[in-house]
């Protein structure tokens, strides 16, 4: 029996993970990999993590381990909403969903806002697990104009920004390229924002992992009224916990809720509170600042071994925070067929391709670097420049 035929619309239409798929190859531990964007295991504080179990399971164990209200953990919304709240924008922890992992957020975004056909707006290029949440609802991608300064709202027409249910953008070391929106572009947004009363969904899971100076003032701060934002506890904690929330105006909140009612119920109790366990005293203001050096550094080898080996005609970006850099290899030269090539040679990428919700640019390549050492960095980009050079 062929089960194909059982499969609804929406299901028939979906694809695998590009990235999930190149992962698989890179099991081999022989495989140098750019390709996950995976924190590194070195930064999670597994000594904070077990005295939270430890603490949260002797001491209040049946809550932890029972059903829990869909919104979230209340002081877990409250730190969420007090850590999120500056002078432009008071945040209350009724405007706090806590999810399971801000792809679940991309998730219930798609599922309260679009209908087939409506368009979405998103950047040039865009991250993928974006696109293959949104696209089980079948919009209309609409891309906008973006470079090294990020996001360029000027380019956006008036006619597609008030078609549009929302613009995606993440502003802060952008996955997959690590660009970070400009103050001049993120100023430009809200402007342009506010004159076509365009909803704009702020994805921020790497806002926190600058180098060396903070981003500028989160798009939340600057126009509260009509900005989801999303963040996680992926990148700064441990993925595995699989935490993260969304802040959005009380309306739009309570509309996730019902969503996430029919989705999970709710998001794990017992992590919700080990997690507000680890971060309720100030902990993460301690622990953050050694993930930047750690990132920075790898970065920083990522950097000088291009700048050594790779051929004239590839170019990069240097990123100001986050886990990635962007590639950009001379006309005429393929990424995704090179990748063949690369795992021969037993390094791994994942091309650019998958990140364009519309026209792709085919000789683009995104490397991610903080989970490989710096020796192991320095000789797969001469492996891959070797590639690019042939």
């Amino acid at each position: 029996m062929s089960y194909s035929q059982l499969f609804s619309q929406r299901a028939t239409a979906i694809k695998s993970s590009v990235i999930r798929e190149i992962l698989k190859v890179t099991a081999n531990p022989d495989v140098i990999s750019f390709a996950g964007g995976l924190p590194a295991p070195e930064s999670f504080p597994v000594a904070q993590m077990k005295a939270a179990f430890d603490k949260v399971l002797v001491t209040d164990a049946q809550s932890a381990l029972q059903y829990s209200t869909t919104d979230g953990y209340a002081p877990l919304r409250e730190w969420v909403a007090s850590r999120m709240s500056t002078d432009g924008a008071t945040i209350t922890p009724d405007q706090v969903i806590i999810v399971s992992g801000s792809q679940q957020a991309l998730d219930l975004i798609g599922k309260v806002f679009i209908d087939e056909g409506d368009t979405v707006l998103v950047e040039t290029p865009t991250y993928l697990g974006a696109l293959q949440a949104f696209s089980l609802f079948a919009p209309k991608f609409v891309s906008v104009a973006s470079d090294e300064q990020g996001l360029d709202a000027s380019q956006l027409t008036a006619e597609d920004a008030q078609a549009a249910k929302f613009l995606y953008a993440l502003p802060n070391f952008q996955n997959p390229t690590g660009r970070m929106m400009s103050e001049e572009r993120r100023a430009k947004l809200v402007e342009v924002a506010r004159a076509n009363d365009l909803l704009v969904v702020e994805d921020d899971p790497y806002g926190a992992l600058w180098y060396q100076a903070a981003p500028p003032a989160s798009l939340l701060s600057r126009m509260p009224e009509r900005v989801i934002h999303m963040g996680s506890f992926s990148k700064v904690l441990a993925p595995g916990l699989r935490l993260g929330y969304i802040v959005a105006p009380v309306e739009i909140a309570r509309k996730f809720e019902q969503a996430k009612q029919a989705t999970d119920l709710h998001t794990s109790t017992i992590a919700q509170r080990v997690v507000y366990e680890v971060v309720k005293d100030g902990f993460l203001d301690e622990h953050i600042p050694s993930i930047r050096t750690l990132y920075h550094g790898q970065a920083q080898v990522m950097l000088e071994a291009l700048s050594e080996h790779m051929p004239n005609g590839v170019v990069w970006n240097v990123p100001a925070g986050g886990m990635f850099l962007w590639v950009t290899l001379p006309d005429g030269l393929n990424a995704e067929k090179l990748l063949e090539k690369a795992v021969a040679r037993n390094v791994a990428y994942v091309p650019g391709t998958p990140f364009y919700a519309n026209v792709a640019q085919d000789n683009t390549l995104r490397l991610a670097f903080v989970t490989v050492p710096a020796e192991k960095i320095r000789h797969g980009v001469a492996q891959l420049a070797q590639i690019f050079g042939e």
